[in-house]
């Protein structure tokens, strides 16, 4: 009888472990990390912004099962910038990087600086696979492109391009060179795709950063018949390939979270979807209502983006948060979520998102956010904003965004106490930063901040 109720003892146990394991596997797995990243596409564009005209059912559903940005910026209202900012979790602004560098791949000392740390660094340290897939637009030359900024792998182009058989383009896989795509039917968004996919396959057996930043919508308005054909009542030729486009990107966003729930890592995946600045509503019909201004300049217009996050079972699915962030605190809250922690030492700017996110903490996770962006500057203290711009002119105007969200009234003249403190904080902020290491292209910010 002894021997049969210890085959039995250990008959149960064995049971249970086995039925346990999968649980206690995935739970000691650190949890992967995507980011999307849309270029150029304005506040008022997308499903989960309340944009009809265009459906993007995949990525909405990043926004329906997590939580969704009312408030929502980012730290430079122009490319290059937006990326220094996400990719360091610092204000870009502190190690010079406040513009684009010259050209389609940059000059020769246009690069994220070598002091600066990546995401892609401080997720390897911690035993990731990491890829960058899409638009770099932080350096050229071989020692700034992302093979030697904490990536295992890059696919994709070097900067601004076409959409088809882009020129300044790399595939780590065969070659570190920069090259031009000579296939006819290559299409960014769909080959982003396509490598993403492929990727994630051949990396599923450990934790993951993917960091995706598609070209899409930065001009030129370039799409294929397919997504062209899904919008035959828009009659606008420029509107219907902006909303081609959308289509696009929504279906590679598709493809990515399709293959998520295929390899069981859905709910072990925090995945992050913002836009780098506000949108250029001229040159791609991008619209960034009801904000005023548009990128590059330090209005909403330029600043304030689409933004959401999804991670499901640990953020609470269909939130809307209405407190101020920005994308410096991807980082931070990535390191977070995957259990490690920040030194203190890299001085980051952004703030963990968990606590306040969960209900832990009820505060605003920011006392105030900071711009500068050559002679156009701008500071958000609370619910007020002193801001100088390019379309009002050099001289900062004060508004109150809980009742002003266009930044139609200015209040300098009856709030001069306002004016003088926030002045002040921001001057202080200011004495931080560094010159820039380089200027933007010549009339670039003058000819993209038009209203």
């Amino acid at each position: 009888m002894k021997t049969l109720r210890t085959i039995l003892k250990w008959s149960l146990f064995a049971l249970v472990s086995a039925a346990l394991w999968p649980a206690h596997a995935a739970d000691a797995r650190r949890p992967n990390i995507v980011v999307f990243l849309s270029d150029d596409v304005g506040y008022g564009e997308y499903g989960f912004q309340g944009n009809k005209e265009i459906p993007t059912p995949n990525i909405d559903s990043i926004a329906k099962s997590g939580v969704r940005f009312t408030q929502g910026y980012v730290s430079g209202p122009y490319c290059s910038p937006t990326r220094a900012g996400l990719l360091t979790g610092r204000y870009q602004t502190r190690f010079g990087h406040e513009f684009n560098g010259g050209g389609p791949a940059g000059g020769n000392n246009f690069g994220l600086p070598m002091t600066e740390k990546t995401m892609a660094d401080r997720f390897k340290a911690l035993g990731y696979a990491t890829v960058a897939i899409g638009k770099w637009h932080l350096g050229g030359p071989p020692n700034f492109l992302p093979m030697k900024r904490g990536f295992d792998e890059f696919y994709g182009t070097v900067a601004n391009t076409a959409f088809f058989k882009p020129r300044a383009f790399v595939d780590s896989r065969k070659s570190d060179a920069v090259h031009p795509v000579e296939d006819e039917n290559f299409y960014t968004t769909d080959a982003y795709a396509d490598r993403a996919v492929d990727w994630i396959e051949r990396h599923k057996d450990k934790p993951f950063l993917l960091y995706l930043p598609f070209n899409a919508q930065h001009n030129p308005l370039q799409a294929t018949k397919k997504y062209l054909d899904r919008f035959p009542n828009i009659s606008d030729e420029r509107r219907r390939t902006f909303a081609a486009m959308m289509s696009a990107m929504d279906d590679a966003v598709g493809r990515v979270l399709a293959k998520l729930r295929e390899i069981n890592q859905e709910e072990n995946t925090l995945v992050w979807f913002f836009s780098d600045n506000g949108g250029p509503t001229q040159a791609t019909t991008s619209k960034n209502g009801p904000l005023r201004g548009v990128k590059a300049t330090t209005l909403e217009g330029g600043v304030r983006v689409p933004f959401c996050v999804q991670w499901k079972g640990k953020l609470p699915a269909g939130k809307t948060y209405e407190h101020p962030i920005i994308q410096l605190d991807i980082l931070p809250t990535s390191l977070a979520a995957a259990g490690a922690k920040t030194d203190p030492s890299w001085k980051l700017d952004g703030t963990d998102l968990l606590p306040y996110l969960t209900g832990k903490n009820s505060n605003k996770p920011h006392d105030s956010l900071y711009w500068r962006f050559g002679e156009q500057w701008a500071i958000r203290k609370g619910d007020w904003k002193l801001v100088a711009s390019r379309i009002d002119g050099k001289e900062p105007r004060l508004f109150n965004l809980a009742d002003d969200i266009g930044e139609a009234k200015d209040l300098t003249a009856s709030e001069p106490g306002k004016v003088k403190e926030l002045k002040a904080v921001w001057d202080t902020w200011n004495a931080e930063q560094e010159n820039p290491r380089w200027q933007p292209n010549p009339g670039a910010q003058r000819r993209r901040a038009k209203p």
